[in-house]
C-alpha cells in the first residue's frame, strides 16, 4: 500500500507546470496550455492589479475562479467572481477583466489555438 499525503495547494502544483507555458501579453502573469485536438484548457496566474484590456474571439470561453478575485466585465456588465465560481463568455461578446488579488483562474476555449506556446 502507497503512503500518500494529501496537501493543500497554494499555487499550481508540478503536474500543471510541466505542461507548456503558453506566450502572453501581460506582464507578470503565467499560464499552462493543455492542448486537445479542437480545443484548449489553460491554467493562468494573475497578480493582484493586472487587468485583460476589452477583447472579443469567435468562439465562446467557460472558466472556473480556482483561487483569488476578479471582475469580469462582459457586454459592458462588471460582476465580481471568487473561488468556486464559474462563468461563461458567449461567442462574439465584448470582454474584459481586472484581477482583485492573486488569482488563478481555468479556462476552457473552444478553439485549438487561443494560445501559443511560449519560445525556448
Amino acid at each position: 500500500m502507497v503512503n500518500a499525503r494529501v496537501q493543500k495547494i497554494t499555487g499550481y502544483p508540478e503536474v500543471i507546470t510541466r505542461l507548456p507555458e503558453a506566450e502572453l501579453q501581460v506582464k507578470g502573469a503565467k499560464a499552462w496550455i493543455l492542448q486537445a485536438e479542437r480545443s484548449q484548457l489553460v491554467f493562468f496566474q494573475f497578480p493582484p492589479g493586472k487587468c485583460l484590456p476589452s477583447h472579443s474571439h469567435t468562439y465562446d470561453q467557460w472558466g472556473l475562479v480556482i483561487d483569488g478575485e476578479m471582475e469580469l466585465t462582459v457586454a459592458g456588465k462588471p460582476r465580481i467572481f471568487k473561488k468556486g465560481d464559474e462563468y461563461l463568455v458567449p461567442a462574439r461578446s465584448v470582454h474584459s477583466a481586472k484581477f482583485l488579488r492573486r488569482t488563478r483562474v481555468m479556462d476552457y476555449f473552444s478553439e485549438k489555438n487561443r494560445y501559443n506556446p511560449k519560445l525556448a
